[in-house]
């Protein structure tokens, strides 16, 4: 679990987040949304270590990261998988060298037990045999499905995805998402999403942390997003007449 209080970040004179608290379950899919400027990318960054708040506090089942000594931060960041935004995978590199790249820099583990593992995720991706292949040789979805993969080769704890479905028809993205949220009920991660994606907010947003301004200004299931009265909510999740119909349609049955 991950819990987050009262945190604050600033860069120079602009306060970027200004108190904000919340919790992050395991085997719970996470949702941060919020539009272009909130402060959700800033928040993201600051949860897996690459911003320091000036305020507040983040723990990790209970251990605070701005406390952790030089051992205890390694086996963290040990602890984390991160599925970013363009896939991140090394061009010259194939599929296999790409998924197994956190082993060699983290573990001792024999080549056998290495390809082993990688293996494993490859299969539980869908990728099976596709280890010789490079990323340029594979679709969009396909390279995501890579990161995963990648990100999952630890068997962290955390893991964290910035903007999965970016790039991606809305056909793979869903794909994605169910990808996703099936790993982290499988093996009971704390996974937290940031994404503008509306279709993941309504299939797999078991937990939204709505941003504006830099706070947050709601939170809540994806079946209580569709009965909220928060006007920043409406009108940034509903602002599209395909999710104006469905909430109207939602509200209708459940009256």
């Amino acid at each position: 679990m991950i819990e987050v209080k009262n945190l604050h970040k600033g860069f120079g004179d602009v306060n970027v987040l200004k108190g904000i608290t919340a919790t992050f379950k395991p085997g719970k899919t996470n949702l941060i949304i919020g539009q272009s400027g909130s402060g959700k990318t800033v928040f993201l960054k600051s949860l897996i270590g690459l911003h320091t708040p000036e305020e507040g506090t983040i723990s990790f089942d209970g251990r605070i990261n701005t406390k952790f000594t030089a051992n205890e931060k390694q086996q963290w960041r040990q602890e984390i998988g991160m599925v970013f935004q363009g896939s991140a995978l090394f061009d010259s590199q194939t599929v296999e060298d790409n998924v197994m790249f956190p082993l060699k820099m983290f573990t001792k583990q024999s080549h056998k037990e290495m390809l082993d593992r990688v293996n494993f995720v490859l299969d539980r991706v869908n990728l099976k045999n596709s280890n010789k292949k490079l990323p340029a040789e594979l679709s969009g979805g396909m390279q995501k499905r890579v990161a995963i993969a990648r990100a999952i080769v630890m068997n962290p704890k955390y893991l964290f995805c910035d903007e999965p479905n970016s790039g991606l028809d809305p056909q793979t993205a869903i794909v994605i998402d169910n990808l996703i949220q099936e790993i982290t009920d499988e093996y009971n991660i704390t996974t937290v999403i940031n994404t503008h994606d509306m279709n993941s907010v309504m299939e797999i947003g078991e937990k939204i942390v709505f941003l504006k301004d830099g706070r947050k200004a709601w939170e809540g299931s994806s079946e209580e997003i569709f009965k909220t009265d928060n006007e920043a909510v409406v009108s940034f999740v509903y602002s599209s007449n395909l999710f104006k119909k469905v909430r109207e349609a939602y509200l209708k049955e459940t009256k």
